[in-house]
């Protein structure tokens, strides 16, 4: 398996993660009475870290697809390179930093790492039409 595909990888082990902890700690906030219901009626929006976890969820799955389609056309494309793996690791290592910066609330930092992880992703998306762009040794 590439690097780029075990990145994959395991950044669907990260989403898991990020939708346990969300769901858990909405059901501890608003009761397990509310998470076995049909949820039909309206509730306050979740507040501390059960509403940062949501919204580090709802982010995550913002930029996951992206991610996914960057990293199948690299491989689909047989383009792995180091630029590939240097894009497919910047997103994994920031996204998986990004989550507990979100979830206690670290302002500024946290905008910071989600740049790289959007980084990861263009270096990932340059690799795949430019496979030899003389960047990071790849000339």
């Amino acid at each position: 398996m590439s690097f780029e595909l075990a990145m994959l990888a395991a950044s669907c082990v990260l989403c898991f993660i990020h939708i346990v902890l969300a769901s858990h700690s909405a059901s501890f906030q608003r009761g397990y009475r509310w998470t076995a219901s049909a949820r039909d009626a309206e509730v306050p929006p979740l507040t501390g870290m059960a509403g940062r976890l949501e919204r580090a969820l709802r982010n995550f799955v913002e930029t996951f697809p992206v991610f996914v389609a960057a990293v199948f056309l690299v491989h689909a494309a047989g383009h792995e390179t180091a630029l590939s793996k240097w894009g497919a690791g910047l997103y994994f290592s920031a996204r998986l930093v990004y989550l507990p910066l979100y979830a206690f609330g670290v302002p500024l930092l946290r905008s910071l790492v989600w740049n790289v992880a959007f980084v990861g992703i263009v270096l990932l998306l340059l690799a795949s039409v430019w496979p030899d762009l003389p960047l990071l040794g790849n000339s």
